[in-house]
């Protein structure tokens, strides 16, 4: 038996957790309501990528079990979350000459312009790599840029600009089988970063410019948008993990009360709360150092005006927001979990899970034809159904 039609799974395996998220909708008005969810501390995991594939499982049936148990139901299905290190974008750019007599553009000229984008991606950056999501950016007819869909218009030739967002093949391959391993059919597989960004950010400001990071605990995962449109994503190998090893060191303490001291935490220790601020922003401005250094290479330094939407385990550092306002130059903020214009809660450390069950309840259980790659250029308009 398949989990119940109205019921969305949002599996999110990261390195410090597993949560399992379970949804349905609400009647109230809100788009979705929380039913059960579930955690687990992870195990087998390193840098967001599965290191021990028996041992992730174990943790898993940890966490479906306690989702199980607080939404009353069987889990039998879920959307299931992909981040770590291997976690990338790339962009390529594609044409077609339009096929019709009367050079009337049709779906089929915009496949032809697609699989010409993605002959176009480098070699070196597509093996041993599985494409996750094919997002188009920008469309050309006759080397004119034009806004929304081309079907229906005409020309001579067409182009396309597309983001590719791809992972390693082994990292996909070992998250399926975890995950089947406790006994869960594979619904879909989305990249972390895009299925928080379904809960964390508002239309307003992925249309005026954004960029949303996820300090996890080995990782920092990060995705711009501008114009409604993921535009960039990248995953560095650093995080929040880093300030707590920093603080155990320099202030020579145990792990346990670094943790607490770097969430805001005050415990009986003899150290210099000056030392603790320094260790923290030295950490912490190399993070957002990498983040700046990530939009001046797209050409986005300083220029996103909704500024950065902090989320994920590491969200709840203390002065966060004031770091990274200092080194980035832009606006910031915690992220918080919008379910619709007046419906959202602030812990943030959910927004994966509840992004795939959003999506869930969107797509009402029905697997997507061949996942999002296969979903060709129509794939925005499917994505922005979920989006705020």
């Amino acid at each position: 038996m398949p989990t119940p039609k109205h019921v969305s799974v949002g599996i999110d395996i990261g390195t410090y957790h597993i949560k399992v998220a379970v949804a349905s909708p609400d009647p109230e008005g809100a788009a979705i309501k929380i039913i059960g969810k579930g955690y687990a501390e992870s195990r087998g995991m390193r840098h967001g990528y599965i290191v021990n594939i028996s041992d992730v499982t174990r943790s898993l049936k940890r966490a479906l079990a306690q989702a199980e148990k607080t939404a009353g139901i069987e889990i039998k299905d879920a959307y299931v979350s992909i981040g770590g290190v291997g976690l990338e974008s790339v962009k390529a750019i594609g044409s077609t000459i339009i096929s019709r007599g009367d050079n009337l553009i049709t779906d089929l000229d915009l496949e032809h312009a697609l699989e010409s984008t993605e002959n176009a991606i480098p070699k070196p950056l597509i093996i041993n790599r599985k494409v996750l999501a094919r997002i188009p950016t920008a469309s050309k007819i006759d080397g004119k840029e034009i806004l929304g869909r081309p079907i229906g218009m005409k020309g001579v030739k067409f182009e396309t600009e597309v983001l590719f967002v791809t992972c390693f093949e082994q990292h996909y391959n070992d998250l399926i089988e975890a995950v089947e391993d406790a006994g869960i059919r594979v619904i879909d597989v989305l990249a972390a970063p895009l299925a928080a960004s379904v809960v964390t950010l508002t239309k307003a400001q992925k249309i005026a410019g954004c960029v949303l990071a996820n300090i996890g605990s080995e990782t920092v995962s990060i995705v711009v948008f501008e114009n409604d449109i993921p535009i960039s994503l990248k995953v560095f190998p650093i995080g929040s993990g880093a300030i707590t090893n920093d603080i155990a060191l320099g202030l020579q303490i145990p792990l346990e009360d670094a943790e607490q001291l770097k969430r805001g935490g005050i415990i009986t220790a003899d150290f210099s709360r000056k030392n603790l601020s320094d260790i923290v922003t030295a950490r912490m401005k190399d993070i957002f150092g990498l983040i700046n250094a990530h939009l001046k290479e797209i050409h986005k330094e300083g220029l996103l005006p909704a500024g950065i939407i902090i989320t994920g385990g590491g969200s709840g550092i203390t002065t966060i927001e004031d770091l990274a306002k200092a080194t980035l130059r832009l606006p910031s903020q915690i992220a918080s979990l919008y379910f619709n214009s007046s419906n959202y809660i602030q812990d943030s450390s959910w927004a994966v899970g509840f992004g795939l069950c959003r999506i869930g309840l969107e797509n009402n259980h029905t697997p997507t034809s061949n996942s999002f790659k296969e979903m060709s250029l129509g794939m925005m308009e499917w994505v922005k159904k979920f989006l705020p």
